[in-house]
């Protein structure tokens, strides 16, 4: 019983779990050694964070000199550090108060976005074939030349519309199956499974 209910349980919190394809935030580190920010120019994207370690014996700090938004540090001792999360892109030049010959800087590059979907080619409408000239015989004596008379001439079709060809190439695209959905039909199957296997054990 114990089992199978700890079986239960960690399938269900593998369930939450988030899948491994989903983008994280990184964590990218500046030293402060040396009397120097290494490294000396960092890029980063939008949600990514930051984090400046101390390593001297003097205290330092980071300091916004020109930046979308300007941030201050507290004053950090040997071993401290301190983190910030950059929400908007753009150069962030810095340097610090204590050390004006300490400056850096750190590029944050936009989040990356997914590419539109491109709409479906329409195909144009077939061209028709031109009538064909009759002739017939004119009324009179014989030997006149025959009479050509021209086609009745009938008015274009209008071109195919757009909308229903795009609505056509829409629902042929069969459609995505939400992988959240099969995660919980196994997790259930399982759970009902271990359900099965018990009942049969007490009868």
């Amino acid at each position: 019983m114990r089992r199978a209910a700890l079986v239960v349980a960690g399938l269900l919190v593998f369930l939450n779990l988030p899948f491994a394809g989903q983008a994280t935030a990184a964590t990218q580190q500046v030293m402060m050694q040396d009397y120097a920010f290494s490294p000396a120019a960092l890029t980063v994207r939008v949600g990514d964070t930051v984090t400046w370690m101390q390593h001297d014996q003097a205290p330092h700090d980071v300091v916004t000199t020109s930046a979308p938004v300007a941030f201050r540090s507290p004053q950090l001792s040997a071993g401290q550090s301190w983190s910030y999360t950059f929400r908007q892109p753009g150069t962030y030049q810095y340097y610090c108060s204590v050390h004006p010959d300490m400056r850096a800087s750190v590029t944050v590059l936009p989040a990356p976005t997914t590419a539109a979907p491109k709409p479906a080619p329409t195909t144009p409408a077939a061209a028709k074939p031109a009538p064909a000239r009759t002739t017939t015989p004119a009324a009179g004596p014989a030997g006149a030349a025959p009479v050509t008379t021209p086609p009745a001439t009938t008015p274009p079709a209008a071109p195919a519309s757009t909308p229903p060809v795009v609505q056509q190439a829409a629902a042929a695209t069969p459609p995505t199956l939400d992988p959240m959905l099969l995660v919980a039909g196994l997790v259930t199957g399982i759970a009902v499974l271990c359900l099965l296997l018990l009942g049969s054990r007490r009868a």
